[in-house]
């Protein structure tokens, strides 16, 4: 806003000035408070080293007296496990602080971008530069792909220099955004930064080839190649942007995993389908390694026709290397994990015979719920009703005819095992009921009220047959 009069701004002045003054106090406080924490990062630089000097005594001292230990001394063999645990518990708490404090830049970014420092050490600006860093690999993974896709079409000179320093421009910027990446905390793995180092080289050497036979014989499959590579770094960057993202929430990766071109341990969990489209490019790497030795025979033929066969095989080699070796890894993961599972299937199966198949010795068939719980159940306590019986003589069975009596018991005997087997087949058609269904507690309390149910019914058919013999 404007001010129409002297006065004016002269009251605006001294409120900016009193406003200055507040600033320039904040001001003081953040220089010192700067230079406490550059104090502070030095400390705990010189901490953490000398915590891994001594680490390191103390690990190559175990190394030592673990080859003169004798087979008697078990307590300490068990000790020296358990410092080892711990030795390698403190190399990793001593590697989660280092990443939050500066670094020293490594040999390429001295001799690229001098002695400055590339740290960042708030969490929120590493991951916007590793998100940026995933953005400019999408476009240019386009872009490439558009410009191949239109020589492939075309021939014109023009637009295949621009095409090669195109490449040679994206992954020498690559190799310095992971470089700094690398600094601040990414676990790219070694090979797949030497990639991108051979690509720029072999980009290169694509540029300065001159136009003759040879390249004109080699031009139109490599052009091919590009639009397919192109095509398929889209889909992995696409694919594992979403799996780490996954990965992440579930805390199972590294906040500072990056994408590549390759194929890792950690892409099984839903990327696997990519393999078939990675080998078909790496046997496409082979076949230029393959074309241009043959290229490298004819008479026009330069310098730069077998340096371009050597650089593509060992691109060849290089990843279908790296990317198989993560093939054996996950097929012993599954392997373990298959054997875990079969053998708690087998243990689970064991118990649960163990628990169903107890079986009468007499009839040899399962018993009956009731009959195993009272097996197996706790005798039950005398009332005082019962004690009091106890002392007291015994009631008097009525005198009954012997024969009636043996003949009675052996109907009684017949009818209980009749229906003692009755019960055995019941049983065992609902057997996996009682053992899925239901708790055990809830088993236990319905095989109580079976048996004592079984004890009445039996009573209740007792009592009728004494009536009849009282009266014979």
């Amino acid at each position: 806003m404007e001010h129409n009069s002297i006065n004016s701004c002269m009251e605006e002045w001294e409120a900016l000035s009193n406003e200055y003054r507040s600033l320039e106090k904040l001001h003081q406080l953040y220089h010192a408070k700067l230079e406490e924490v550059n104090s502070l990062q030095q400390k705990c630089t010189k901490g953490i080293s000398h915590q891994r000097y001594r680490l390191n005594i103390i690990k190559n001292s175990l190394r030592r007296l673990e080859k003169n230990m004798s087979e008697s001394s078990q307590g300490d063999s068990e000790r020296n496990a358990l410092l080892q645990t711990d030795l390698i518990r403190r190399k990793a708490q001593l590697y989660e602080m280092e990443n939050i404090l500066p670094k020293p830049s490594g040999r390429y970014l001295k001799i690229i971008l001098g002695g400055i420092n590339v740290s960042i050490l708030d969490k929120n600006e590493k991951f916007r530069y590793k998100d940026e860093y995933e953005k400019f690999k999408l476009v240019m993974s386009l872009l490439a792909l558009f410009i191949s896709l239109f020589n492939c079409l075309t021939n014109v000179r023009t637009m295949d220099v621009v095409h090669m320093f195109l490449l040679v421009w994206y992954y020498c910027t690559l190799t310095i955004r992971e470089s700094i990446l690398k600094v601040n905390g990414s676990r790219m793995k070694g090979w797949w930064r030497a990639h991108h180092f051979i690509s720029t080289v072999l980009a290169g050497v694509m540029l300065i080839w001159p136009v003759g036979e040879c390249y004109y014989a080699f031009r139109t499959q490599f052009m091919a190649f590009n639009v397919y590579i192109s095509f398929v770094q889209y889909l992995q960057f696409m694919y594992q942007r979403g799996c780490l993202y996954r990965l992440k929430c579930l805390g199972q990766s590294h906040n500072m995993d990056i994408t590549v071109e390759g194929f890792q341990s950690w892409m099984w969990r839903g990327l696997s389908f990519l393999l078939p489209f990675l080998f078909i490019g790496y046997a496409w790497e082979f076949y230029h390694a393959y074309t241009l030795y043959y290229l490298a025979s004819h008479p026009s033929a330069d310098w730069h026709v077998g340096t371009l066969s050597m650089l593509f095989l060992v691109l060849f080699l290089g990843n279908s290397l790296t990317t198989a070796a993560t093939i054996p890894q996950k097929i012993k993961e599954r392997f373990k994990l298959k054997y875990r599972f079969t053998r708690l299937d087998k243990y689970m199966n064991h118990s649960k015979r163990r628990r169903v198949s107890f079986r009468s010795p007499e009839l040899n068939e399962r018993r009956t719920p009731a009959a195993r719980a009272a097996s197996f159940s706790r005798k039950p306590e005398v009332t005082a009703e019962e004690t009091s019986l106890q002392g007291h003589d015994k009631p008097q069975i009525p005198n009954i005819d012997r024969k009636d009596h043996d003949s009675g018991v052996m109907m009684s005997e017949s009818s209980s095992s009749d229906a003692e087997r009755h019960r055995v087949d019941a049983a065992d058609e609902d057997i996996e009921v009682f053992d899925d269904s239901i708790t055990y507690a809830e088993r236990a309390q319905l095989d109580k009220d079976a048996q004592s149910s079984d004890e009445f019914s039996q009573e209740g058919n007792l009592e009728p047959e004494t009536e009849e013999k009282k009266e014979k």
